[in-house]
Protein backbone atom coordinates (compact mmCIF):
# COMPACT_ATOMS: atom_id res chain seq x y z
CA UNK A 1 0.00 0.00 0.00
CA UNK A 2 2.81 2.40 0.94
CA UNK A 3 4.73 1.52 -2.21
CA UNK A 4 1.64 2.15 -4.35
CA UNK A 5 1.11 5.56 -2.73
CA UNK A 6 4.73 6.53 -3.31
CA UNK A 7 4.40 5.56 -6.98
CA UNK A 8 1.30 7.76 -7.36
CA UNK A 9 3.04 10.69 -5.69
CA UNK A 10 6.01 10.42 -8.08
CA UNK A 11 3.67 10.41 -11.10
CA UNK A 12 1.81 13.49 -9.83
CA UNK A 13 5.10 15.27 -9.22
CA UNK A 14 6.23 14.50 -12.77
CA UNK A 15 2.94 15.77 -14.23
CA UNK A 16 3.19 18.92 -12.12
CA UNK A 17 6.76 19.40 -13.29
CA UNK A 18 5.68 19.11 -16.95
CA UNK A 19 2.82 21.52 -16.36
CA UNK A 20 5.09 24.07 -14.73
CA UNK A 21 7.59 23.72 -17.58
CA UNK A 22 4.89 24.29 -20.22
CA UNK A 23 3.47 27.23 -18.30
CA UNK A 24 6.94 28.74 -18.00
CA UNK A 25 7.57 28.35 -21.74
CA UNK A 26 4.20 29.88 -22.59
CA UNK A 27 4.78 32.76 -20.17
CA UNK A 28 8.06 33.53 -21.85
CA UNK A 29 6.59 33.45 -25.38
CA UNK A 30 6.03 36.89 -26.91
CA UNK A 31 2.51 37.83 -27.96
CA UNK A 32 2.31 38.00 -31.73
CA UNK A 33 -0.33 40.56 -32.74
CA UNK A 34 -1.06 40.28 -36.45
CA UNK A 35 -2.42 43.10 -38.59
CA UNK A 36 -5.46 41.02 -39.49
CA UNK A 37 -5.38 41.90 -43.18
CA UNK A 38 -5.89 39.20 -45.78
CA UNK A 39 -5.58 35.49 -44.97
CA UNK A 40 -3.79 35.00 -41.66
CA UNK A 41 -1.85 31.70 -41.51
CA UNK A 42 -2.25 31.37 -37.72
CA UNK A 43 -5.22 31.02 -35.33
CA UNK A 44 -5.90 34.38 -33.67
CA UNK A 45 -8.14 35.50 -30.83
CA UNK A 46 -10.38 38.57 -30.61
CA UNK A 47 -7.32 40.76 -29.97
CA UNK A 48 -5.60 39.49 -33.14
CA UNK A 49 -3.06 37.71 -30.94
CA UNK A 50 -1.81 34.40 -32.33
CA UNK A 51 -2.98 31.42 -30.26
CA UNK A 52 -0.20 29.22 -28.92
CA UNK A 53 0.01 25.66 -27.63
CA UNK A 54 1.02 24.86 -24.09
CA UNK A 55 4.66 24.76 -25.25
CA UNK A 56 4.46 28.15 -26.95
CA UNK A 57 4.04 26.92 -30.53
CA UNK A 58 1.80 28.97 -32.79
CA UNK A 59 -1.34 27.21 -34.03
CA UNK A 60 -1.37 27.12 -37.81
CA UNK A 61 -4.51 27.41 -39.95
CA UNK A 62 -5.29 25.79 -43.29
CA UNK A 63 -3.98 28.97 -44.94
CA UNK A 64 -0.49 28.39 -43.58
CA UNK A 65 2.42 28.12 -45.98
CA UNK A 66 6.03 29.30 -45.80
CA UNK A 67 5.11 32.21 -48.06
CA UNK A 68 2.12 33.19 -45.90
CA UNK A 69 4.25 33.02 -42.75
CA UNK A 70 6.66 35.44 -44.42
CA UNK A 71 4.04 37.93 -45.59
CA UNK A 72 1.39 38.11 -42.86
CA UNK A 73 2.61 41.08 -40.85
CA UNK A 74 2.71 41.46 -37.08
CA UNK A 75 3.85 45.03 -36.71
CA UNK A 76 7.23 45.70 -38.28
CA UNK A 77 8.01 42.07 -39.08
CA UNK A 78 6.16 39.04 -40.49
CA UNK A 79 4.29 36.91 -37.92
CA UNK A 80 6.45 33.97 -38.91
CA UNK A 81 9.50 35.66 -37.39
CA UNK A 82 8.15 34.67 -33.94
CA UNK A 83 6.17 31.59 -34.93
CA UNK A 84 8.39 29.99 -37.58
CA UNK A 85 11.79 31.59 -37.22
CA UNK A 86 13.50 28.59 -38.79
CA UNK A 87 11.49 29.04 -42.01
CA UNK A 88 11.18 32.79 -42.54
CA UNK A 89 14.35 34.34 -44.06
CA UNK A 90 16.41 36.06 -41.39
CA UNK A 91 16.74 39.28 -43.36
CA UNK A 92 12.95 39.74 -43.08
CA UNK A 93 13.19 39.57 -39.30
CA UNK A 94 16.10 41.95 -38.86
CA UNK A 95 15.63 45.70 -38.42
CA UNK A 96 16.96 47.66 -41.37
CA UNK A 97 20.11 49.57 -40.54
CA UNK A 98 19.85 53.13 -41.71
CA UNK A 99 22.77 53.92 -43.94
CA UNK A 100 24.48 57.26 -43.99
CA UNK A 101 23.39 59.47 -46.88
CA UNK A 102 25.69 59.21 -49.86
CA UNK A 103 27.92 62.17 -50.42
CA UNK A 104 26.80 64.37 -53.27
CA UNK A 105 28.95 63.85 -56.35
CA UNK A 106 31.34 66.61 -57.21
CA UNK A 107 29.90 68.86 -59.90
CA UNK A 108 31.24 67.95 -63.31
CA UNK A 109 32.06 70.31 -66.11
CA UNK A 110 29.05 72.33 -67.21
CA UNK A 111 27.82 71.16 -70.62
CA UNK A 112 28.12 73.74 -73.34
CA UNK A 113 25.77 73.99 -76.31
CA UNK A 114 27.13 75.15 -79.63
CA UNK A 115 24.04 75.67 -81.75
CA UNK A 116 24.72 75.70 -85.46
CA UNK A 117 21.98 76.60 -87.90
CA UNK A 118 23.00 75.28 -91.27
CA UNK A 119 22.22 77.51 -94.25
CA UNK A 120 19.09 76.23 -95.94
CA UNK A 121 20.20 76.83 -99.53
CA UNK A 122 23.40 74.93 -98.81
CA UNK A 123 21.45 71.89 -97.69
CA UNK A 124 18.36 71.08 -99.71
CA UNK A 125 16.62 71.98 -102.90
CA UNK A 126 12.85 72.31 -103.11
CA UNK A 127 11.08 69.00 -102.42
CA UNK A 128 14.42 67.20 -101.94
CA UNK A 129 16.09 65.39 -99.05
CA UNK A 130 19.47 64.98 -100.78
CA UNK A 131 22.44 66.86 -99.36
CA UNK A 132 24.06 69.33 -101.71
CA UNK A 133 27.88 69.70 -101.83
CA UNK A 134 27.66 72.96 -99.86
CA UNK A 135 25.69 71.18 -97.15
CA UNK A 136 28.21 68.37 -96.95
CA UNK A 137 31.01 70.90 -96.50
CA UNK A 138 29.21 72.45 -93.54
CA UNK A 139 28.60 69.05 -92.00
CA UNK A 140 32.28 68.18 -92.42
CA UNK A 141 33.08 71.23 -90.33
CA UNK A 142 30.46 70.22 -87.77
CA UNK A 143 31.86 66.68 -87.46
CA UNK A 144 35.35 68.08 -86.92
CA UNK A 145 34.09 70.43 -84.18
CA UNK A 146 32.29 67.60 -82.40
CA UNK A 147 35.61 65.75 -82.01
CA UNK A 148 37.09 68.64 -80.04
CA UNK A 149 34.51 68.33 -77.24
CA UNK A 150 33.24 65.54 -75.04
CA UNK A 151 30.22 64.87 -77.17
CA UNK A 152 26.94 64.11 -75.44
CA UNK A 153 24.38 64.43 -78.19
CA UNK A 154 23.73 65.98 -81.58
CA UNK A 155 20.17 67.04 -82.36
CA UNK A 156 19.18 67.31 -86.02
CA UNK A 157 15.76 68.91 -86.63
CA UNK A 158 14.42 69.01 -90.17
CA UNK A 159 12.08 71.69 -91.58
CA UNK A 160 10.22 72.42 -94.82
CA UNK A 161 8.51 75.38 -96.43
CA UNK A 162 4.71 75.67 -96.40
CA UNK A 163 4.14 74.36 -99.92
CA UNK A 164 2.46 70.94 -99.94
CA UNK A 165 0.31 69.09 -97.41
CA UNK A 166 1.09 68.91 -93.72
CA UNK A 167 1.56 65.13 -93.77
CA UNK A 168 3.86 65.23 -96.81
CA UNK A 169 5.98 68.02 -95.34
CA UNK A 170 6.26 66.21 -92.01
CA UNK A 171 7.74 63.15 -93.71
CA UNK A 172 9.98 65.30 -95.88
CA UNK A 173 11.38 67.09 -92.82
CA UNK A 174 12.10 63.73 -91.19
CA UNK A 175 13.93 62.51 -94.30
CA UNK A 176 16.07 65.65 -94.34
CA UNK A 177 17.03 65.17 -90.68
CA UNK A 178 17.83 61.50 -91.38
CA UNK A 179 20.04 62.50 -94.33
CA UNK A 180 22.07 64.73 -92.01
CA UNK A 181 22.45 61.93 -89.44
CA UNK A 182 23.56 59.45 -92.10
CA UNK A 183 26.23 61.83 -93.33
CA UNK A 184 27.52 62.64 -89.83
CA UNK A 185 27.78 58.92 -89.02
CA UNK A 186 29.76 58.41 -92.22
CA UNK A 187 32.19 61.01 -90.85
CA UNK A 188 32.80 59.09 -87.63
CA UNK A 189 30.09 60.41 -85.32
CA UNK A 190 28.51 57.63 -83.22
CA UNK A 191 25.02 56.86 -84.48
CA UNK A 192 23.58 56.63 -80.97
CA UNK A 193 24.73 60.22 -80.34
CA UNK A 194 22.62 61.69 -83.14
CA UNK A 195 18.89 62.19 -82.61
CA UNK A 196 16.62 63.30 -85.41
CA UNK A 197 13.24 64.97 -85.47
CA UNK A 198 11.02 66.47 -88.13
CA UNK A 199 8.97 69.62 -87.57
CA UNK A 200 7.39 69.78 -91.02
CA UNK A 201 6.27 73.29 -91.94
CA UNK A 202 5.44 74.32 -88.36
CA UNK A 203 8.48 76.55 -87.71
CA UNK A 204 9.18 78.75 -90.75
CA UNK A 205 11.83 81.42 -90.49
CA UNK A 206 10.51 83.54 -93.37
CA UNK A 207 7.47 84.74 -91.43
CA UNK A 208 5.18 86.88 -93.64
CA UNK A 209 7.99 87.87 -95.97
CA UNK A 210 6.67 85.77 -98.88
CA UNK A 211 2.93 86.33 -98.40
CA UNK A 212 2.62 88.73 -101.31
CA UNK A 213 4.62 86.61 -103.77
CA UNK A 214 2.21 85.08 -106.29
CA UNK A 215 4.50 83.57 -108.91
CA UNK A 216 5.20 79.94 -107.85
CA UNK A 217 8.84 79.90 -108.95
CA UNK A 218 9.47 83.16 -107.14
CA UNK A 219 7.62 81.85 -104.08
CA UNK A 220 9.74 78.69 -103.99
CA UNK A 221 12.87 80.85 -104.11
CA UNK A 222 11.51 83.18 -101.41
CA UNK A 223 10.75 80.27 -99.08
CA UNK A 224 14.23 78.75 -99.49
CA UNK A 225 15.35 79.59 -95.89
CA UNK A 226 12.54 77.42 -94.51
CA UNK A 227 13.95 74.30 -96.19
CA UNK A 228 16.61 73.57 -93.61
CA UNK A 229 17.99 71.30 -90.92
CA UNK A 230 19.01 72.87 -87.61
CA UNK A 231 21.79 71.04 -85.84
CA UNK A 232 22.60 71.46 -82.15
CA UNK A 233 25.76 69.99 -80.67
CA UNK A 234 25.78 69.42 -76.90
CA UNK A 235 28.98 68.46 -75.15
CA UNK A 236 31.51 69.58 -72.58
CA UNK A 237 35.06 70.85 -72.87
Amino acid sequence: MIKHTKKQMLMLAAIASIGLSASSAFAQAKDVVVDGKGEVPYVIDARNVVARSGTGLCWRTGYWSPAAASTAMAGQFPAGCECDGDIVPKEKCTPAVASAPAAAPAPGPKPTADKIKLSADALFDFDKAVLKPEGKAKLDDLAAKSKSVKLEVILAVGHTDRLGSDSYNQKLSERRAAAVKTYLVSKGVEANRVYTEGKGEKQPVTGTKCDTVKNRKALIECLQPDRRVEVEVIGSK
